[in-house]
Order: structure tokens, then sequence, then C-alpha cells
């Protein structure tokens, strides 16, 4: 294992409805060659209050520590929270530019308070585009929310299932094709499909797309900028 003057942190949140019941998951890399998964659950709850129950869990388990941590989320919601949005709220004592008060204040105010002073760098990742980190995180997520708790492992980095856990390469080879990626992500959406348990479904807004794919496995979803594109993006699923 590399960068030992960084702990790796991974996190993610599930909610089988918005509200509905909830799991967050996180895992812990440490220096020293140990990992530490940890887990739990809530109902009822939303995505955004597991995404940020899954980072407060972790940062609380190392509150302690005074190495660089590398925090890796697919929330921009958490991220842009954190970084940008709560200083404006705490200002305002916590009213929004909307003049309605902060949705999840609680929640906002613990993380806070667990990210001063800290050495914190907001890594963003792709969910479900194959990054071990973000999956494992996933996956123990979905099943605190399904009520059937995966086993959480602690223990040598060398006796892990997931040997690749620290590679986000998948990033890498997204930034090779950016200018592409760029101007199809400011297009404006003709629509967003996604595709679960073989079922495909049209969206007319990303939030209704987001919300159907996020928390399960062997999902896929894309923006379409046409009635044309939704057909060839059917075609490339096999359908």
């Amino acid at each position: 294992m590399e960068n030992k003057k960084h702990i790796h942190v991974f996190t993610d949140g599930s909610s089988l409805g918005n509200p509905g019941p909830g799991g967050w998951g996180a895992i812990i890399i440490f220096d020293d060659h140990v990992i530490k998964e940890l887990g739990g659950g809530e109902n009822p709850t939303t995505n955004n209050r597991m995404e940020l129950s899954a980072t407060i869990g972790a940062l609380s388990y190392i509150a302690k520590t005074e190495k660089v941590i590398l925090l890796h989320t697919d929330s921009s919601y958490v991220i842009n929270g954190i970084t940008k949005w709560v200083w404006g709220w705490r200002k305002n004592n916590w009213i929004t530019s909307t003049k309605t008060e902060v949705i999840n204040r609680d929640l906002w105010e613990e993380l806070s308070s667990l990210v001063a002073g800290k050495k914190i760098e907001w890594k963003y990742v792709g969910g479900h585009i194959g990054i071990a980190g973000n999956n494992r995180a996933d996956e123990i997520a979905v099943s605190f929310s399904k009520g059937k708790p995966e086993k959480l492992y602690e223990g040598d980095f060398e006796k892990y299932s997931i040997q690749n856990i620290l590679d986000v390469s998948h990033d890498v080879e997204q930034k090779k094709d950016r200018s592409a990626s760029k101007a199809h992500s400011k297009a404006k959406a003709f629509s967003y499909l996604s595709l679960v348990d073989g079922k495909v479904m049209t969206h007319q807004t990303w939030a209704e797309c987001e919300a159907r794919v996020k928390g399960k496995k062997a999902t896929k979803f894309k923006k379409a900028l046409s009635k044309e594109d939704e057909g060839k993006i059917k075609k490339e699923w096999g359908l």
C-alpha cells in the first residue's frame, strides 16, 4: 500500500424511497495497512441524509487523526455543501438564498464540527462506473437500507477481498475524452434514460432518473439529446 501520509475514505448513502428506509456505508484505508468498514441505517430517511451520515460516520471514527484525509464520494451535494454552501448558511442563521430553512441542518452542523481543523481533500467519483471503493461503500449502504447488513471487515489490507480498493483510474480514463464529455454535459437534455433490472424508463428530469438508480446494483443511466439519441442509447444497451 502507498501514500503513507494519507488516510483514504470512500463513502456512499442509499435510500429505498425518498423518504424511505436508508443506509450508509464507509471504508477507511489507514496508512498502517489496516482497513475498517462502517455502516448504519435509518428509517425513514433520504438519500442526502444518508450521504451526509456516511461522511459523518467515517470522519467521526478518525476524528483524532492529523493526517491528510482523501475522502472519495459520489455526492456533489456533500462536497458542495461542506466546501461552499455551509459558510453562507451559517452566516445567514441557516436560511438559504431562497429564504427557506436549510434541509438537514442537524447533519450539516455535525459535519462542520468534524471537518474543523482537519486536512481533507474532497474527491468526487462517479457512482456506478466501476470504482471499487465506491461500489463497496454502495453495497454496504444498500444492505443496511434493506435491513440485511453486510458483514463489515476490519483487519489487514493484505487479507481484504478488494485489493484494488484504491484504484480510481476510471476517472483518469474519463478525462481522456473530456472535450466530448463536457460538450455533451452542457447540451440541453431531451430526456434521461435509466436501466434497472432490465427495464428501461424515460425521465424528464435528472432528479427522477437519479432517484431510480441510486443505491441499486447493475444499473445504467444516460442523458439523451433527442428522440433519435434515445434510440441509439437503447441500442447500445442491447435493447
